[in-house]
């Protein structure tokens, strides 16, 4: 059985300056919230291992010398390396007024690659705040032991992103006889397989006809999720464990 390892995620370009010193691996400086963290919530002393990882696939082993880790192997041997996962997945959702912080952690659990929050014209979420959100993230990542941590896009008008191009493009529904989401899904062995996929859930009211319309007029193909009708943070989490197990 693999033990269990405490994780650290540490952005790229801080990683990048971390100061190699003669004889040992690069030393980290940690700043009081990460040795908190190390020495209060993980119970780690002096001298104790962990892993370090950057968010963009890739692993190191570390140990904690206060108020530094140092890393056990150069910044150019990873112990773990992993590819982007292929395809991208993505979830566009207007935040609901309650639930945010659990669909954000949920969804990064589950391995949904970027996260795009909306503004819908129905959408009543409080106030936006990515210091927030970007520390939920940040911890999701480090509880469930990804290697890449999802990408997490500044609010946009729902109007205005569902404009873009998103390769394959499904628009959770209700009340429309639409197929279910599994069934939109192409089967891995095929060409399709590889386009990134999104899909988008509505505020708690529902789409307004007008966006619907117009989502399903620039090429978004309604799905369902069931027979009954899901909040907003239950149809993001359904949609984000179907699409991390289709994509296994």
């Amino acid at each position: 059985m693999a033990k269990e390892q405490r994780r650290l995620l540490i952005a790229p370009e801080r990683l990048a300056g971390a100061a190699a010193q003669a004889g040992t691996g690069p030393r980290l400086p940690l700043d009081s919230a990460e040795t908190h963290y190390l020495q209060r919530v993980l119970r780690l002393k002096s001298g104790d291992c962990f892993a370090v990882v950057n968010g963009v696939g890739q692993l190191w082993q570390a140990v904690l010398e206060p108020p530094h880790a140092r890393l056990l192997t150069g910044l150019d041997q990873p112990a773990q390396a992993q590819p982007a996962p292929c395809p991208e997945l993505q979830l566009a959702v207007a935040l609901p007024r309650r639930d945010s912080d659990l669909l954000l952690r949920m969804a990064t659990e589950l391995g949904i690659d970027r996260i795009q929050p909306l503004i819908a014209e129905r959408s009543v979420a409080e106030r936006w705040n990515r210091q927030r959100a970007a520390v939920i993230v940040r911890e999701a990542v480090e509880q469930c032991e990804r290697l890449w941590a999802p990408q997490l896009g500044e609010p946009a008008s729902a109007a205005n992103w569902l404009s873009q191009p998103h390769g394959l493009r499904l628009l959770a529904t209700t009340r429309r006889h639409s197929p279910l989401l599994a069934e939109l899904l192409p089967p891995r062995c095929s060409q399709a397989a590889d386009r990134s996929i999104c899909v988008a859930i509505g505020p708690e009211g529902g789409w307004s006809p007008a966006e619907e319309e117009r989502a399903l007029s620039l090429g978004w193909q309604p799905v369902s999720l069931g027979p009954t009708i899901l909040r907003t943070s239950t149809a993001a989490v359904a949609s984000a464990a179907a699409l991390c197990s289709w994509r296994g």
